[in-house]
């Protein structure tokens, strides 16, 4: 299906993309640095779990414009 702009293919790569950073975020849980002296860690344990939420909302909102865009196709019909 594709959308009036004719960005559904853009939206599904997006969906794609977030997810895929989404899995590397989480495989690289803040309890594995937590363990570690502070002057050890790679990155902030707080920013890798706002760094999550963040891309746990932009990949909600894809899935909603991709809803969207599928039910204004459907209307058509």
């Amino acid at each position: 299906m594709s959308t009036p702009g004719g960005d559904d293919g853009s939206l599904h790569e997006l969906e794609i993309e977030v997810r895929e950073e989404l899995v590397l975020t989480e495989s690289n849980g803040p309890e594995q640095e937590a363990d570690l002296p502070v002057t050890a860690w790679l990155y902030d344990p707080a920013d890798a779990e706002r760094e999550r939420t963040i891309l746990r909302g932009l990949l909600g909102a894809v899935e909603d414009l991709e809803n969207d865009a599928r039910r204004q196709g459907n209307t058509g019909d």
